[in-house]
């Protein structure tokens, strides 16, 4: 008998996609009327217009350009959705430069270092680490740029006695429950206050608790799961792929437990390593960066990198080595680059098909006039359902808030729960959905399988999701 062998990734995406097509030929075709919101700078739905609207049935054709569509041209099929080539490029660059970097033995020795210092204490890097990228994601959302750690993370974890899934666990679970729990994320939190009509602070105080219990929650949750692998192997859900990741990861590195000397010119490497990544986060949070310039600081950081290395022997690269270096690194996360174009063809076929309106509008028909703890539950699950269609945070808020909030003025509940609950929704399902780019891309980087994915973290969802909806209660009853 054949086993059963769960589809790749990019196999659900295309099922998905064809599944979103299908219902293209079921769903009525609607839109709401657009204006300009002045609070948000940008047109957004006006409650009560409504309409329905001559259909545009989505065929097998807009199946297959549905990718390539998502990837580079949003107006190939009359999407709006934002393309994500610029998003590709710069996982090819990370590639290229974390190869760089490797070559040099600087991520060797630094782990080497590193592992020194915490022996038997290695366990602490995960509330640091987790608590790091949390403060990412409510701060400003982080997500793309996430991608970015796993290659340096993953290599720590697994000479530390973990696997590679506690790596990935690490980051997207940290990331993600900080954007869960945004409390000035400008990209969320404050997009949807303004679209919500309310500053962004009314609520914080509720999304700073749901934060804290959440985190605290995820970090207890891959330390009992870390702790469990570094005891017995086999409990890893990834044992089965043990060896080969390790071959994968450590490349070019020491599969033992000796290291590489951490040199002078490595440790300025480590530095301008890390100089980077801080230089990244200013530059999305206070200088208004996005891929491109991302793109470019790590292109340029390469070749610096490069340079230094010249001072050391154990460092040293010809400009041919280096070259096909970077190539070799960009190779690497090729699949992930294409994977990102894929994920994104899903709101392309909703789009195109002209159905996102019509689920907005039926979602707004099912919260009215219910009681106001069922208001803020039957919203939050609503905007679960969204979240999976319109993955995107400052696109969920712009499409749903102007629509959504004013609802809650009848409910008697606050607008700025209505906000809470968007947010704790689309965070929650952004650590598991497969339309969402990171999430796909986090795990082909870590060579996580999918349906591993949700066997390792669904006792998790579980959990957030009472907490938030306990949270959200408390919240109705103060209001």
């Amino acid at each position: 008998m054949t086993r059963f062998k769960f589809p790749t990734a990019f196999t659900i995406l295309f099922m998905l996609i064809a599944i979103v097509a299908a219902l293209t030929w079921i769903i009525p075709a609607g839109e709401y009327q657009r204006a300009m919101n002045e609070a948000l700078g940008s047109e957004a739905p006006v409650p009560g217009t409504y309409h329905e609207v001559d259909p545009n049935p989505q065929g097998i054709t807009a199946v297959i350009l549905a990718p390539i569509a998502g990837m580079y041209d949003p107006g190939l099929l009359g999407s709006s959705s934002s393309a994500a080539i610029d998003v590709a490029l710069f996982v090819l660059v990370i590639g290229g430069f974390l190869m760089v970097v490797t070559r040099t033995g600087a991520i060797d020795a630094g782990i080497g270092w590193l592992l020194q210092r915490l022996e038997g204490r290695e366990i602490l890097m995960i509330p640091i680490l987790m608590t790091a990228f949390a403060f990412g994601g409510t701060s400003y959302g982080m997500a793309e740029e996430s991608l970015a750690f796993y290659a340096l993370i993953i290599p720590v974890f697994i000479r530390a006695g973990y696997d590679a899934l506690t790596g990935v666990a690490v980051i997207m679970l940290g990331a993600g429950i900080g954007t869960l729990g945004s409390t000035f994320n400008a990209f969320a939190t404050v997009v949807a206050s303004q679209g919500a009509g309310i500053p962004f602070t009314d609520g914080i105080v509720l999304r700073f608790v749901i934060l804290a219990l959440c985190l605290a929650a995820g970090i207890a949750f891959v330390m009992r799961y870390a702790t469990r692998v570094k005891t017995d192997a086999s409990a890893s859900v990834v044992a089965d792929q043990a060896e080969e990741n390790r071959a994968h990861f450590l490349k070019g590195a020491s599969q033992d437990n000796t290291f590489p000397d951490l040199t002078g010119t490595r440790s300025v490497i480590l530095a301008l390593f890390g100089l980077t990544f801080a230089v990244m986060i200013y530059g999305v949070v206070a200088l208004d960066w996005w891929m491109g310039e991302m793109s470019g600081l790590f292109l340029a950081m390469s070749i610096l990198v490069w340079w230094i290395g010249k001072l050391d022997e154990g460092s040293r690269m010809d400009e041919a080595a280096f070259v096909e270096t970077f190539v070799d690194g960009a190779r690497d996360l090729l699949g992930v680059a294409l994977i990102i174009g894929v994920a994104r063809g899903v709101v392309v076929i909703m789009d195109a098909g002209k159905i996102t309106d019509t689920i907005l509008a039926g979602a707004e028909g099912v919260v009215s006039g219910l009681s106001e703890f069922l208001f803020i539950t039957v919203m939050f699950g609503i905007q679960i359902l969204m979240s999976f269609l319109v993955p995107s945070s400052s696109g969920l808020a712009t499409l749903s808030m102007p629509i959504m909030a004013p609802l809650a003025d009848f409910a008697d509940v606050g607008r700025d729960l209505v906000v809470t609950a968007y947010q704790s929704a689309n965070g929650w399902v952004n650590l598991f959905n497969p339309t969402f780019a990171v999430v796909m891309g986090g795990l082909a980087i870590g060579r996580v399988s999918y349906d591993r994915w949700l066997r390792f973290v669904a006792p998790l969802l579980l959990v957030l999701a009472v907490i938030i909806v306990a949270v959200l209660g408390l919240g109705t009853a103060m209001s």
